[in-house]
């Protein structure tokens, strides 16, 4: 399994930034995709999801209407559009492929790669 999330930086509140997630070939295209984050001194955390088919993303409550999930099967590749950041969206941003048990989603592997940093700030 191989993920490399990037895209992360700097931003104040009120921006914009979009993360990518490149995902190893043999993984990616059978999988739903799902971003997560962990923010210092929190547990990672399922930010937005989207199946295999590029239908049907589901998001967290905190970013819903601000951040917006797409997929490019062909590049092997998730993007994580976000907007009007806030400062508790700082964290390390990662990707995974993801799997729905028991009606709630979960990581399928336990592999996360090295994550991006984002950062919210003024």
């Amino acid at each position: 399994v191989q993920l490399q999330a990037s895209g992360g930086g700097l931003v104040q509140p009120g921006g914009s930034l979009r993360l990518s997630c490149a995902a190893s070939g043999s993984i990616f295209s059978i999988n739903a995709m799902g971003w997560y984050r962990q923010a210092p001194g929190k547990q990672r955390e399922l930010v937005a999801v989207i199946t295999s088919g590029g239908r049907i993303p589901k998001y967290a409550d905190s970013v819903k209407g601000r951040f917006t999930i797409s997929r490019d099967n062909a590049k092997n590749t998730v993007y994580l559009q976000m907007n009007s950041l806030k400062p508790e969206d700082t964290a390390v941003y990662y990707c995974t492929p993801t799997e729905m048990v028991g009606g709630s989603w979960y990581p399928r592997y336990n592999y996360w790669g090295q994550g991006t940093l984002v950062t919210v700030s003024s």
